[in-house]
């Protein structure tokens, strides 16, 4: 089947299409059999055992309970000691003999310097602990890839 094929079906299928039955005698049918229709439902209405209530109060106590659960998690992520970098300069700026690694090393010794100059400016951030430690990690990385270089 090509394209052309395609498209003819598919204009087609927009032709105006005569259902086998008429659905509307059987479904005024089923309201005639149904009884008649109550229009004041505020004086007929019954109470319906409370289900919506319940479902509020069910709902309200799964709310707090992640509330709950939700302060405790970030309670406790919060007041987790976080390992402190080394926020004394190093003055060792490595530079591999593979000519490849050098452009790496070098962004890593800069981006170290940089993080531990705003260290020096704000030494309770945890953010800028947790980017020292990860450049220094990468920078062991380098380190290690030029060794099992050779």
């Amino acid at each position: 089947m090509n394209e052309f094929e395609w498209r003819r079906q598919m204009r087609d299928l927009r032709q105006p299409l005569t259902p086998r039955q008429d659905l509307w005698n059987t479904i005024g049918a089923a309201l005639d059999n149904a009884g008649p229709a109550v229009t004041d439902s505020a004086s007929t209405a019954k109470p319906r055992s409370g289900n919506p209530r319940r479902w509020l109060i069910a709902a309200g106590f799964a709310a707090s309970l992640l509330l709950a659960g939700f302060v405790g998690w970030h309670a406790r992520f919060a007041s987790a000691p976080t390992p402190m970098a080394s926020t004394q300069p190093t003055t060792t700026n490595w530079k591999p003999t593979d000519p490849r690694l050098t452009g790496a090393a070098t962004q890593l010794n800069a981006a170290r310097m940089e993080l531990q100059q705003a260290i020096q400016q704000a030494p309770d951030s945890p953010a800028l602990q947790r980017l020292l430690m990860r450049t220094e990690r990468q920078q062991n990385q380098l380190r290690q890839l030029a060794s099992d270089a050779g």
